[in-house]
């Protein structure tokens, strides 16, 4: 994550634990955070970094997650 600067690793990070607190097991197995972490740097190196942009992303993928578990 070097690629990005200081405020865009911390909003990355902030939503990641944000988004994962709605995940069963204590914020999610390994695979969930990935999935939704590889998201996440998918949008920073868009240039989607605002909290919002970040977590209307993370938030996708959280529920795309959860309609391919369930699938």
């Amino acid at each position: 994550m070097s690629e990005f600067d200081k405020r865009t690793q911390t909003n990355m990070n902030v939503v990641l634990e944000d988004v994962c607190r709605d995940l069963s097991k204590h914020g999610g197995d390994h695979e969930s955070r990935k999935y939704i972490a590889e998201h996440l740097i998918e949008a920073a190196s868009a240039g989607k970094t605002t909290l919002g942009d970040l977590e209307a992303i993370a938030r996708r993928a959280l529920l795309d997650l959860t309609k391919r578990k369930s699938a």
